[in-house]
């Protein structure tokens, strides 16, 4: 992907990003360079081993991430809506991490600050994303999932 295509990707992840917090009052995130450039380097990284797995910075807790794989080139708001849409799975009468829906509350935290994403296609015509989230989302510690994941506002 050349530089401004890269730019362009990122910034229609991040408006979906935006969009979607606003929906639950959680302040709007701004891309980050830094994060970028690492998000970049992992999507191509996992272009070229095709495994679909976590960082060991994410691992660590050093950064927020989520993940998505296709068999197309995608578009940033097809990558955001799909993780927006794991909401189903969340159950607010009983706030905490699960599989099912962290790709919804990583994007949606309320204390994260910044994100960097990066795409690359795999030789097959595959596509990966990284996102990077600053500081990371998704902190199992009591009382977090209920200050960082706040109901849409209707």
């Amino acid at each position: 992907m050349g530089s401004s295509e890269s730019k362009m990707f990122a910034k229609s992840v991040l408006k979906s990003h935006n969009d979607y917090r606003q929906k639950h009052g959680c302040p709007p995130i701004k891309i980050c360079q830094k994060l970028n450039h690492e998000a970049q380097q992992y999507a191509d990284a996992l272009a070229t081993t095709k495994v679909l797995k976590h960082s060991s910075e994410s691992s660590r807790g050093n950064c927020g991430e989520n993940l998505s794989w296709a068999s197309y080139d995608q578009p940033g708001h097809e990558v955001a809506d799909r993780w927006y849409s794991e909401i189903r799975n969340y159950d607010y009468k009983s706030p905490g991490f699960t599989p099912e829906s962290g790709h919804f509350t990583a994007m949606i935290w309320k204390g994260t600050k910044k994100m960097g994403v990066g795409k690359a296609s795999a030789n097959d015509g595959s596509s990966y994303v990284v996102a990077r989230y600053f500081p990371a989302g998704n902190v199992v510690n009591p009382g977090l999932f209920e200050e960082n994941v706040p109901r849409p506002k209707t």
